[in-house]
This record gives C-alpha cells, structure tokens and sequence, in this order.
C-alpha cells in the first residue's frame, strides 16, 4: 500500500502487512555518518497513529521531544533501588523498599513499558490492592510513595515527561486512636515498675517522649546534666537481613533535636549512671559498651527492642491496661505536656515533629480531664454573668 505523508507534510504513515499502522518520523542526524535518525511508532487505527505523529511532530519543532525509554518499570525499579536508594536511606528503609518492589509493583506493573505507564493502569492496581488483596488504605498509600519516588527521579533523568503517579487518587486513611495513660494509669504503672529490670528505661522514655529506637540509642555524649539537656540525634536500628547486628542511625527523618529534661529525668539518668557502673564492675573485662549506651545489658552490649516492648506488655496488663502499647509511652508525654499547659510548638520541638500542625493532628482530641477542665472554666464564665 502507498505511503501517506500526514497533514503537516513531515514523517510517513502507511499499514503493514499485519494489519497495524506505522509512522515514520526523524527525530535528528547521525553526528557520525550524517544520516537521518528515524523512529516508528505504531496504531490499530490510521487516525490513531496520525494523532500521534501529530503530537511527536509538533514536540520535535518546539525542541521538547522525549525519546521514549526502552527500560521496563521492573527493570527501572531494579536500577532505582541499586543506584538511588541504598546509599541514601537507612538501612531498614532500603529493605522496606526492596520488599514492595518485589511483593507488589514489579509483579503487578514490571513488564509494562516505562514510557507507557499510564494513571489508569497504577490506579487499577491501587485498587486491586484494595479490593482483592485487602490491604489497608495506609499500606497502599506507602506502595504509592515508593512507586511515586521512584518514578519522580525518572522523569527527572529524562527517561519519561511526566509522573503518571501524581493523577492517582488514593484510599482514605483513618488514623488509629492513641492510648495514653490517664493519670491514675501512670501512677499505678510507676507503682508496678519498682524494682523492673527496665524501671529506669521505661521512666526515662515516659517523662521524655523519646521514641524507642531513641531512647534505646541514646548515649552518654549526648547527656547534659549541667544543663539537663537530652541531645536526641540517632536511634539504634537492627540491619534487616539475618543475623543482621544493631547500629545507630539518624533519627526518624533525621531530624535531631535537644530536649530540656525535667529534673526528676535527670535525676533517673543519674541512677542509671551509677547502676552502669555497678553492673561494668560486676562484669570485669566481660564488659564491652562500645555504643557508649546509656540503657544496657549486664555486659554493656545494647538491649533488644522486641524483648522490651514484651516486657512492657507484661507491666501494661498488669495495671489493667493490656492493650497500651510501648509507642503509648509516647503520647503520654504528649498529652501530660499539652494538660500540663505546654504550647503546641514546645511539645512539637519536644517530640521532634516536622511541623505544628502534625502535632494537633496527633494529639488534637482532648482527654477526660480536659474535658472536664473546660466544664469547670465554662460553668465560672456562667456563674460570672448570672450574678
């Protein structure tokens, strides 16, 4: 069959002999032999392919032409985490990365063209994650995160024009409910600690709010007691892999912060001190804190998240309150602070939030006892005026 030129006069369309239409187009020259560089790109329809070439034609004359990358999404996926991820996050961030990539995108979306994702193909498979794997709205919203970076530095390299990732609508999360401990919670968990082999550790990280990985990887150099300060700039974290060794790294997001210690914490801190001491003595040259840890074992190695939080859930059950989590330790010195009458920027320097506002998202429902507090204010104003 003839080839036809399309309306503006550049590259050739013609059907071939399976039944699909081709466009021919040069997209430039040889710098070596001169010769004219030619791509094809392919329809079912002759209007298709038209439309197409239309759209290359009028890229090529405004100079933004983008040659179409012949990498797959699975094989960019494979390049992104090797070249951009591994040497840029913490090491339990690259092994979340990898096992999403594995478990969910590169099955589902790996073969497909990366110059051909569409929106409409990532939101089937948002959906489907939804309705057919059951995952949960914040589960897929974290697929989409990974996916959405990895395709944010492709189209930063030139490989595509744009995210198609960013025209998604994703699930609705609902955030789960903290639980702090109200305060007759807190006595009688200060009451159940005496004599706790985690009494001190379970204390500090209560009236600090420190996270676990924090308080865990806190060390001596960045205790203050003369001016009862708490430098909070890493966390101990186990490398995922089997066998893997604990080691500190950055703190979430690597924000670090300073936090001015109540007294009684500084005081905890100290008998924490000399119980060290006791403990380096007791273990002779079997003593080996390398970390330089604050919060131990009985030869100076580090404690083992999983083994703390089990105790705790002991400690919890054993004062009525089961389902309290270590993390509760937490949003009980969040919300200690804010009935306490802390501003909201204090506590969000305090607990190492990015901003203020994610602070009163967190902790923006009040507790009993504000609750009634607020009763009581309003009931004077209504005394006030009624006289």
């Amino acid at each position: 069959m003839p080839r036809k030129k399309n309306a503006q006069g550049a590259g050739t369309i013609r059907k071939r002999t399976d039944g699909r239409w081709e466009a021919r187009f040069t997209t430039g020259f040889d710098p070596v032999t001169g010769k004219q560089v030619q791509k094809s790109i392919y329809g079912k329809t002759q209007k298709e392919v038209r439309e197409r070439l239309s759209q290359i034609i009028a890229e090529l004359n405004a100079g933004t032409y983008l040659e179409p990358s012949k990498e797959t999404v699975g094989q960019w996926l494979d390049a992104w985490l090797e070249t951009y991820v591994t040497y840029s996050v913490k090491p339990y961030t690259v092994d979340s990365y990898r096992r999403v990539c594995a478990n969910y995108l590169s099955p589902a979306l790996g073969r497909i063209p990366l110059s051909a994702l569409t929106a409409p193909q990532i939101q089937k498979f948002y959906n489907s994650l939804l309705m057919e794997r059951k995952l949960n709205p914040k589960t897929v919203r974290n697929i989409h995160g990974i996916l959405h970076r990895a395709l944010h530095q492709a189209v930063r390299l030139g490989m595509i024009r744009s995210n198609p990732a960013d025209l998604c609508d994703l699930p609705k999360t609902r955030r789960k409910e903290i639980q702090p401990l109200e305060q007759k919670d807190i006595s009688a968990f200060l009451t159940a600690l005496e004599g706790h082999p985690f009494e001190l550790l379970y204390k500090v990280t209560l009236f600090s709010g420190m996270r676990q990985g924090e308080v865990l990887g806190l060390t001596w150099d960045c205790v203050d007691f003369d001016h009862s300060t708490l430098y909070v700039n890493k966390q101990l974290q186990k490398v995922p892999k089997a066998g893997g060794p604990y080691i500190l790294v950055p703190t979430k997001n690597s924000r670090s912060r300073v936090v001015t210690a109540a007294a009684s914490v500084m005081s905890l801190l100290k008998r924490q001190r000399a119980r060290q001491t006791e403990m380096r003595l007791l273990a002779g040259q079997g003593w080996a804190n390398e970390l330089n840890l604050v919060f131990t074992n009985e030869l100076g190695g580090h404690l083992v998240p999983e083994i703390v939080r089990r105790r705790f859930k002991d400690v919890a059950a054993a004062i009525g309150r089961p389902s309290v989590r270590f993390h509760d330790l937490r949003h009980t010195y969040a919300m200690v602070s804010i009935e306490s009458g802390d501003d909201i920027k204090t506590v969000q320097s305090n607990l190492g939030h990015a901003t203020a506002a994610f602070t009163l998202d967190v902790y923006g429902h009040v507790s009993q006892k504000m609750r009634q507090q607020s009763a009581d204010r309003m009931e004077r104003f209504i005394q006030a005026v009624s006289s």
